[in-house]
């Protein structure tokens, strides 16, 4: 989860975020160049006492700076394609899982298993257990199976919501009347915290995610005893 005064992205857990991550560091160093170059040019100008009064033009330096900005928009274009069709790509999913915006909380249905269906509210500031973070933390966290993929189909049932947890790279529209769907794999076991990401009224800031991802015999175990109860 974030932590005070983080400058970066968080802790990746899944292939695509750490995917991002590596692309968002080879963006970063290619801005530090061109700044770094363009900061060169500018100070070379400035404290230069040389001038050319007669020279019009330059076909070298035409085709430097027409070739150049073409290259570097090349090494991130690439990148950025590559890792944008991986976020598309939905394989053979192990579960399905719905995820339904309200005002102002958050249902999951396991397509997969018919009678496993639940809310999940955030926990009040009052009622929160040592440990638990505020404005974070929710009575029913969506469980999945870690190191398998999982489909997600989003969905809202009156205005605009957006399903978005950092650390799995996941960030998908939930609008009223249309399903979206996106996919993850968790990397390990472990509890990621998102929060809705579309302004979506009053308390839009009190309807968080929490994904608890466990080992499948975990998984089997509570999807077992979440049948018993309903």
């Amino acid at each position: 989860m974030a932590h005070p005064y983080q400058l970066g992205f968080q802790d990746a857990a899944s292939p695509v975020m750490e995917e991002l991550l590596h692309f968002h560091d080879h963006a970063l160093m290619i801005v530090f160049l061109i700044s770094a170059f363009v900061l060169y040019i500018i100070v070379a100008m400035v404290s230069t006492k040389l001038t050319n009064m007669f020279l019009l033009d330059s076909q070298e330096i035409e085709i430097i700076w027409t070739v150049l900005p073409a290259v570097v928009l090349i090494l991130i274009a690439l990148p950025s394609l590559r890792i944008l069709y991986l976020m598309d790509e939905i394989n053979s999913p192990h579960l399905t899982i719905k995820a339904i915006g309200h005002q102002w909380y958050w249902s999951y249905e396991y397509t997969d298993y018919q009678e496993i269906a639940f809310d999940s509210y955030m926990v009040p500031t009052q009622d929160i257990s040592p440990g638990q973070f505020r404005l974070l933390e929710v009575d029913h966290r969506m469980v999945v199976p870690a190191e398998a993929p999982v489909r997600i189909l989003i969905t809202a049932e009156d205005v605009l919501h957006s399903w978005a947890v950092p650390s799995l790279a996941v960030k998908m529209d939930a609008v009223p009347g249309r399903l979206n769907q996106t996919s993850f794999i968790t990397t390990r076991p472990g509890v990621y915290y998102g929060q809705c990401s579309e302004i979506c009224g009053a308390n839009h800031s009190f309807m968080p995610i929490v994904v608890e991802a466990v080992s499948m015999k975990y998984f089997q175990d509570w999807s077992a005893l979440m049948l018993e109860d309903a």
